[in-house]
């Protein structure tokens, strides 16, 4: 298990994130949300390893991750950034073989191709196979640094604001696969999300982000409330329950708020 004890992050004079202590539960997937500016990414990166925290510390399965060698780090712990900076012209089974590297060192074997061919068939990316990533759209960009992080094949997985710029398709498809992932591969993901619909219909755990601090977090009955979300966001909600789950509607203010 992920777990946050009194975690700070300071800019200088600015405070980031201030006093966070959290859990994330293991083999299952835990939206971050809130308003812009909240700390989602920050805490995200910070369990990355990606930024240093200026107190406090990250656990996993109670020794601090600062304690843990990188590689070793990167075998427990596959991380998608927001906006992923890449400027090689690969073909698509060429970025993912690169999630092998803190096994292969770059000389992949048998089982590193074994894991590369699984990653692309568990996305359905076997087209897409030879094409060059920087040919395809987005949606199907980010489809494939999916794929290299899934052929990390590790426990855990962090996605910074993965349905960025996303059309609906491409954006449910994110977000099935992550689903499939904890349900038929026990991995645990955590991931930064606007969109509250998405975060309502496919987490099975929230962490609801304000000004530096954890607002709430619980299950998604827990935290997707009119209350709760009208106080993060300073919106009012309007939330109905069907089958498919909650429904939140906050695109029609009353009309003082428009």
């Amino acid at each position: 298990m992920i777990t946050v004890h009194d975690l700070h992050k300071r800019y200088g004079p600015r405070t980031v994130l201030a006093g966070i202590n959290v859990a994330f539960p293991e083999g299952r997937l835990t939206s971050l949300i809130g308003p812009n500016g909240a700390g989602k990414s920050t805490l995200l990166m910070m369990i990355a390893r990606l930024l240093q925290p200026s107190a406090g510390e990250v656990r996993l399965h109670g020794q601090a991750i600062s304690q843990i060698a990188s590689n070793a780090y990167a075998r427990r712990v596959a991380t998608l950034p927001q906006a992923p900076d890449f400027n090689l012209r690969l073909r698509v089974e060429e970025l993912v073989a690169f999630g092998r590297f803190p096994y292969s060192g770059g000389r992949l074997d048998e089982n590193d191709h074994r894991a590369v061919d699984q990653a692309i068939a568990f996305l359905g990316l076997q087209a897409l196979r030879q094409a060059y990533v920087d040919e395809l759209s987005g949606g199907q960009r980010q489809m494939a640094f999916l794929a290299m992080t899934i052929a990390q094949e590790t426990d855990y997985l962090l996605l910074d604001e993965p349905l960025n710029n996303l059309d609906m398709r491409h954006a449910v498809q994110i977000m099935r696969a992550l689903r499939r992932l904890c349900d038929e591969r026990g991995c645990t993901v955590l991931l930064v999300v606007h969109d509250i619909n998405f975060a309502a219909s496919y987490s099975d755990h929230i962490v609801a982000m304000k000004d530096g601090q954890v607002h709430c977090t619980g299950s998604v009955a827990e935290v997707v409330t009119e209350a709760r979300l009208g106080e993060l966001f300073a919106l009012p909600f309007s939330i109905s329950h069907g089958e498919r789950g909650p429904l939140c509607n906050y695109f029609n203010p009353p009309r003082e708020l428009s």
